[in-house]
This record gives structure tokens, sequence and C-alpha cells, in this order.
């Protein structure tokens, strides 16, 4: 199974989470930060806002990994992740449903969620999105926001 990875920083406030609910779903592997070892990630595409290109359909044969952690911890979780990793950048035409409380976001309109970047990601590459959102407080917001782009 193509499994999508998931870095959640230790410091992430699970109360807040917007990936609470997927921790059991068999399409992800979730590792903590720093505590866990990353695996190889030769097959994998890191999720990044300045990615080397955007991610599309040609990528569906790869796996997605997706960093949880607010802004404040990203360049230091980068950091360590010494691997060479191809990155991936989502189209910059969607926008976020989150409301925003902490600044410090490289684009506070585009600064998605990370269950957003996730469901567009695999909705970009043709991976089984549903129920993704389920558990998303703004998930009917979210898909008006982004009907156009998401259809």
């Amino acid at each position: 199974m193509n499994k999508a990875l998931i870095l959640r920083h230790k410091k992430e406030n699970l109360k807040k989470c917007s990936l609470k609910g997927l921790e059991k779903d068999s399409r992800f592997i979730f590792l903590t930060y720093p505590k866990d070892t990353l695996p190889d990630l030769s097959d994998y595409l890191l999720l990044k806002v300045d990615g080397e290109k955007e991610l599309s359909v040609e990528d569906s044969n790869k796996k997605i990994f997706l960093i949880d952690s607010t802004w404040r911890y990203l360049d230091k979780i980068l950091k360590t992740i010494s691997q060479n990793i191809q990155t991936r950048s989502l189209p910059k035409n969607f926008v976020t449903a989150y409301p925003r409380v902490q600044t410090g976001c490289i684009d506070e309109e585009r600064g998605l969620a990370s269950i957003e970047a996730l469901y567009i990601s695999f909705f970009l590459t043709k991976k089984d999105y549903k129920g993704l959102l389920d558990n998303f407080y703004w998930k009917e917001k979210f898909l008006e926001l982004n009907r156009v782009r998401l259809s």
C-alpha cells in the first residue's frame, strides 16, 4: 500500500490538530519528531510551500510526506531531514478555511491546515481522499472555498 508519512512535532496541540482521527487510518504512518527515526524517504515527496515544483497527477506513483507542526518549529525539523528528498508544493490557488491565530506563516492566506494540504495532495495524485475531511470542523467551508479547484 502507498502509505503517506506524517511527521508530527511532539509539541503539536492534539486538541487543535487537523489530522486528529487519522492516526488509525491504514493510509498513513504517523511518526513523532524528534523521537522517531524516519524511514528511507526515496519513494516520498515532501510537501513544502516552496517545493521544487507543483504536485500533479504525474506524481501519483510517489508517496506523500507531510510535516505536521507549527510554523515556528518547521525550519528546525527540515534541517534534520538529511536524506535527499524531492519536494513539491501545492498549487497556489488553493485557500484555507482554517482560522489562523498564529503568525509567522510564509503566506497567511495560503498557509493550509495539515489536513487541507493532505486532502489536496491526495486529490491531485488520484489517491483515495474519501473520509479525510470527516473530522475537520471547517470541512464544508474548505470545500466551498475550493469548489472550482477541486472539480
